[in-house]
């Protein structure tokens, strides 16, 4: 088949990866244009047209996807089928026509849950234990159209949303290449959507990032993962912003999906040797952590050299073995603790007017 690739992030270059090294010929990219980016606000091409170009493939950057100007060059390009991952526009009518077997979309989430912006972020949030991706025919609706294939996946008690997407945009690859050739082959079939089952998310923003002490300690462990590595988990200690980067539960989870110390990596890399000295000790169960009922939310209620800073929830507590303060670089909760020092007691939350 004759496809046209849509997608941005850096979600979808292994989708793209894929599709290159298949039966199908990809004869256009179409991706945002270059945005400003950095301290500098220079313009950037997003991932996908970068590894487009590198490629030597064709690459468009409409800024109105759906204007009659730009339509007509894709169908001058007599497309069999447009493939769509995280491109960031919508549809109208006219352009899911264009192609001859139509638009196909590759999901973060098991559809019809979780349709919208951000859905392994709000999966994590709402603490499911398992997520997948879902490729769809395209219709005017959002993430509304009939489902194709699924898969699922286990999601990991430590698993940040970064590292979640990194595993899915891999699953979501072969599930798009067998999705197109389903599709050439004409066995590609169709599944309504349960709307009774639907939920939307929506985008995440910076307002996201705020760390609310006052909920459970797995609401809290669960909001940390779901804003890694954005928009990042911010709160306040002695009126100073500080980043959490990796949080771990006092006790681990009767039931859960591994050891509080497990994960699937570094965090989305940032945390370097830091977390690689901490990560097993973060699992252990401390007996300060069972003896925290009577603690505000957001005190501090140890320090650990191994673990790094013990905080009190609206019940139970975390360890946070990864801090970062602001302009600085991320590091060891103990060595954060040390530098700001924190004693017991002291309390983080919001920032004191």
């Amino acid at each position: 088949m004759r496809v046209i690739f849509a997608g941005s992030p850096v979600f979808a270059v292994p989708c793209l990866e894929r599709l290159l090294s298949s039966a199908h010929e990809i004869v256009s990219v179409v991706t945002q244009p270059d945005r400003p980016a950095g301290r500098g606000l220079k313009l950037k091409a997003c991932p996908v047209k970068e590894f487009a170009l590198e490629r030597g493939i064709e690459v468009h950057t409409p800024e109105r996807f759906n204007a009659r100007s730009f339509r007509e060059v894709l169908s001058g390009l007599k497309p069999d089928l447009m493939v769509v991952v995280a491109y960031g526009k919508i549809f109208r009518r006219r352009a899911l026509a264009l192609p001859r077997l139509g638009c196909v979309n590759l999901h973060a989430s098991l559809l019809p849950g979780y349709r919208g912006v951000a859905p392994a972020n709000w999966a994590i949030m709402k603490g499911e234990t398992e997520t997948g991706v879902t490729t769809i025919f395209m219709d005017e609706g959002i993430d509304t159209g009939d489902m194709i294939l699924s898969r699922s996946t286990p999601i990991a008690e430590n698993e940040t949303a970064g590292e979640l997407l990194e595993r899915l945009a891999l699953i979501g690859a072969d599930v798009m290449a067998e999705t197109c050739d389903l599709i050439a082959e004409g066995k590609a079939g169709r599944t309504a959507q349960d709307e009774s089952l639907a939920n939307y998310v929506p985008k995440l923003s910076r307002d996201d990032r705020r760390i609310r002490w006052e909920l459970p300690a797995l609401a809290v462990h669960n909001h940390i993962r779901g804003v890694t590595p954005w928009p990042g988990a911010v709160t306040f200690i002695k009126d100073q912003p500080v980043k959490v980067k990796v949080s771990r539960l006092a006790q681990a989870i009767p039931g859960g999906t591994g050891a509080a110390g497990g994960g699937t990596g570094a965090a989305g890399g940032e945390m370097g040797a830091a977390v690689g000295e901490i990560g097993g000790a973060a699992g252990e169960t401390g007996a300060t952590g069972g003896e925290t009922g009577d603690e505000s939310p957001g005190r501090v209620i140890d320090i650990d050299s191994d673990r790094g800073v013990l905080v009190s929830c609206g019940s139970g507590a975390i360890w946070l073995p990864v801090l970062q303060a602001e302009g600085r670089k991320a590091i060891a909760g103990a060595d954060f603790a040390r530098g700001f020092r924190l004693k017991v007691g002291d309390g983080f939350g919001h920032k004191t007017e």
